[in-house]
């Protein structure tokens, strides 16, 4: 606690101090033993106290005190222990025997009692804002057994409470906000503050509101603390944010009071106060005629001290634009006004355009009367730019005859240069347009020629591109589109609309109808289509049908008897001519088939075929057919069958003769000694480690050469049918040039373990050292050379 403060606290301790002691006959307490009623004349009355031993007891007779309650100060702090009251009965009458004692709350801790005097003091600093009362029991004992004389008697202690508790406001700083050009008296927010001092004893918390910063612009309410607008006319764009100091009192604002402050941040929000103001009177720009429309010629700006909505403002053109080649729009980015094009600029017609452009806000306030506005001049003048040939219309629409000869003018294009140096123009079909190249264009005067003959009924309209070019800048080029469409003349004959195959039946009636025939015509004349319909004049006066005009374009072939029989004819061939209406006419010659077929009584077709007369089994020629390739069918599987079981009857054994592997070789004659080295190839009997272990594939063609692996060698002397075999199937297995079916692979050579022993010495698994070749001279006369060479060989290696 601040020094100020224990001060003021001693001096309100000695003056409640004073008033105690002079107003001590007043207090009255309850009798210790609980006596509420009066005693007999002479008889003590139990009596609590501040006051000290030295002083007199006053007592009553015939009354009983009423007690129930002390009082002790807070935050006091001396160098003894407070005393707060004093106990006495009526069983103390200078008796040595008793004493006093205390429980309850705080009890020993707190408050103490003297046993034998019953004074009880303050142990501690109080506080009443930590507890503001306590609950204790005094009671009377025998000092030398302990028994309680009398019953407890409970009481309680109260901490009276002192100014120690400044304000406190718990939800600051604070933050407000209020719309400027707010009337005075507008309230802007407002503010609380606590003080934790008993509000019902004395002014302790009893607050008072003052402003110590933020006048003259604002007030506040001493009593509420609500902060007012103060001052008339506030504008955000002067000044948006204030900083208000608020202090709160206690003691109701007198002197020695306890304060405590807060700040308050208040902003001014915008209003539309403020019109919208453009920067300049006059702006001027120059925009190239060539400027693309939608692109943008020029920006104005209208500033506004507003903000947000309020800053917002639109902007139109309100003269100078009676064309309506502007438009004016706004950038929400930037609040500009985009001046753009709405139609292509001419320097030629038009060189300059003075516009006057307003400004207006979006959002109006009541205050304000109404939007606020602006205007500016806009002076736009237009550049000249080479510009591109400029034609006479964007599309044009010509005609021509499908039978126009060759180099026919259908029409011209014309264009223009439309700067003032008028440059030549020339003219060019856009190939990509024209990919048949039927039409030609003159480059000079843009005149359009036929150059290969048209037909209507394959193209009726032909689209072409021409492009118009200045002579003196080539990159000036400009399109326009051409639609040439073909006109129709007589050129095509009508024909049957399809191909008609009637049906006639046997028992049929004269006059019945057999067909309705319709043709078409390619052509379109204008006046549409009439066909004109007759037999051929060699059929004028057919014995067995007759036509019929429908009046719709179609005519009806009608049967002339009932005789007709499919074993006399089966199938007659009407021949028809169709003409058509144009200029000059065209016709065709048509030929209606008539098949005469077996009907039932109700006149359904049964049977249009002579094979139901041939066939007396009933069978069609349908049946006959499918039992046909039934039958073929089946020969095929048994030769299927045959041959594979022959294949499958061959040896897998490649005979001798057609075996080209390794083998050995059969002669009829004599060889020519040891000097034909042409006869017979020694290789053919190497044991196949003799060639690094591979052998070539002569089961396949060798596309693809396969190459021994390396490391899959096995020793020269160290041949193993086993591994030699597995190392023969992993080749196969992983050679690209192998079938994808089985073979046998036949070895041309011994394996180890055999008991008739080798039959060829060479390349054996023995060093030459072990052998003996002498058996070779007792074979006659043919080994004996052999025999001298190995001897010889022997020789050699000894030496």
């Amino acid at each position: 606690m601040p020094k100020r403060s224990e001060e003021m606290l001693m001096d309100l301790w000695m003056s409640l101090l004073l008033v105690w002691i002079t107003c001590v006959p007043c207090v009255s307490m309850t009798p210790i033993a609980g006596q509420s009623k009066s005693t007999q004349s002479g008889g003590s009355t139990a009596v609590a106290s501040g006051l000290g031993e030295g002083q007199r007891l006053l007592s009553r007779a015939k009354r009983g005190w009423v007690w129930n309650q002390m009082f002790v100060l807070e935050e006091f702090s001396g160098p003894d222990p407070i005393l707060v009251g004093r106990l006495h009965t009526d069983l103390d009458v200078r008796n040595k025997s008793i004493k006093y004692v205390l429980a309850g709350e705080g009890a020993g801790t707190i408050f103490a009692i003297e046993p034998l005097t019953g004074n009880i003091h303050a142990m501690k600093r109080l506080d009443r804002e930590e507890k503001a009362e306590y609950t204790l029991t005094a009671q009377v004992i025998n000092a030398e057994t302990d028994e309680p004389l009398e019953p407890p008697s409970e009481f309680i202690i109260k901490v009276q409470d002192i100014n120690d508790n400044p304000p406190q406001f718990i939800k600051g700083p604070y933050r407000a906000s209020v719309p400027e050009m707010s009337a005075v008296g507008t309230t802007v927010t407002q503010v609380t503050a606590t003080d934790a001092d008993d509000p019902v004893y004395g002014n302790s918390a009893k607050l008072v509101y003052s402003i110590l910063e933020g006048q003259p612009y604002f007030s506040v309410d001493p009593n509420s603390a609500t902060i007012k607008i103060a001052l008339h006319g506030m504008d955000r764009e002067m000044r948006e944010e204030y900083l208000v100091v608020i202090q709160a009192k206690d003691m109701g604002g007198h002197m020695g009071g306890l304060s405590g402050t807060t700040t308050v941040t208040i902003t001014l929000t915008d209003i539309n106060d403020n019109p919208p103001k453009f920067s300049k009177s006059l702006y001027e720009f120059v925009i190239p005629e060539d400027l693309p429309t939608g692109k943008m010629g020029g920006k104005v700006k209208a500033n506004d001290r507003d903000i947000g909505e309020n800053a917002k403002s639109t902007y139109n053109i309100l003269e100078g634009d009676e064309q309506g080649m502007f438009e004016i729009t706004t950038d929400t980015q930037t609040q500009e006004g985009i001046l753009r094009l709405k139609r292509p600029l001419d320097y030629e017609s038009k060189k300059a355009y003075t516009l006057k452009v307003e400004a207006t806000n979006i959002r109006s306030e009541p205050i304000s009367g109404g939007p606020f506005k602006d205007t500016a001049t806009v002076k736009i003048v237009v550049e000249d730019s080479d510009e591109p040939p400029v034609f006479s219309k964007p599309i044009y629409f010509l005609e021509v005859n499908e039978n126009a000869p060759i180099d026919t003018v259908i029409g011209a294009v014309t264009a223009r240069d439309p700067d003032a140096t008028g440059s030549l123009v020339r003219y060019v079909i856009d190939r990509h347009t024209d990919l048949e190249r039927q039409f030609n264009i003159n480059v000079n005067d843009g005149k359009i020629t036929l150059a290969k003959p048209l037909d209507r009924e394959t193209d009726m309209w032909h689209n072409i591109t021409v492009t118009a070019t200045e002579s003196r800048n080539h990159s000036q080029i400009s399109r326009a589109i051409v639609a040439i469409r073909v006109m129709d003349i007589n050129d095509n004959a009508p024909e049957f609309a399809t191909e008609y195959e009637a049906f006639l039946c046997e028992n049929g009636k004269p006059g019945q109808v057999i067909q309705t025939v319709s043709a078409v015509d390619k052509d379109d004349p204008i006046q549409g289509h009439y066909f004109d319909y007759r037999l051929v004049p060699e059929m004028l006066n057919n014995p067995n049908f007759t036509i019929k005009n429908n009046q719709d374009n179609s005519i009806s072939v009608l049967a002339k008897h009932d005789t007709f029989r499919r074993q006399k004819q089966e199938m007659y061939f009407l021949p028809i001519i169709v003409t058509d209406n144009g200029n000059p006419p065209m016709s065709s010659t048509n030929t209606l088939t008539i098949r005469v077929c077996g009907c039932s009584k109700d006149g359904i077709v049964q049977s249009c075929n002579v094979e139901a007369y041939v066939l007396p089994i009933g069978l069609s020629m349908g049946a006959l057919i499918a039992i046909l390739a039934c039958i073929i069918l089946l020969l095929v599987i048994v030769v299927l069958f045959v041959t594979l079981r022959r294949h499958k009857n061959e040896p897998l054994i490649i005979k001798d003769d057609e075996d080209v592997r390794e083998n050995i070789i059969r002669y009829d004659d004599e060889g020519g000694g040891e000097e034909d080295t042409e006869a017979f190839d020694i290789a053919t009997l190497q044991n196949p480690d003799g060639i690094n272990g591979y052998l070539p594939r002569k089961d396949i063609k060798p596309d693809l050469q396969f190459m021994p692996r390396a490391g899959q060698h096995s020793g020269p002397n160290g041949v193993d049918v086993d591994e030699f075999i597995n190392v023969r199937l992993h080749e196969a297995d992983n050679d690209p040039t192998a079938p994808p079916y089985d073979s046998i692979q036949i070895y041309g050579y011994e394996g180890r373990g055999s008991i008739a022993g080798s039959l060829s010495s060479l390349e054996t698994a023995s060093s030459d050292s072990d052998q003996n070749y002498d058996y070779l001279r007792e074979w006659g006369p043919r080994f004996r050379r052999l025999g001298e060479l190995y001897s010889v060989g022997e020789s050699d290696r000894e030496t």
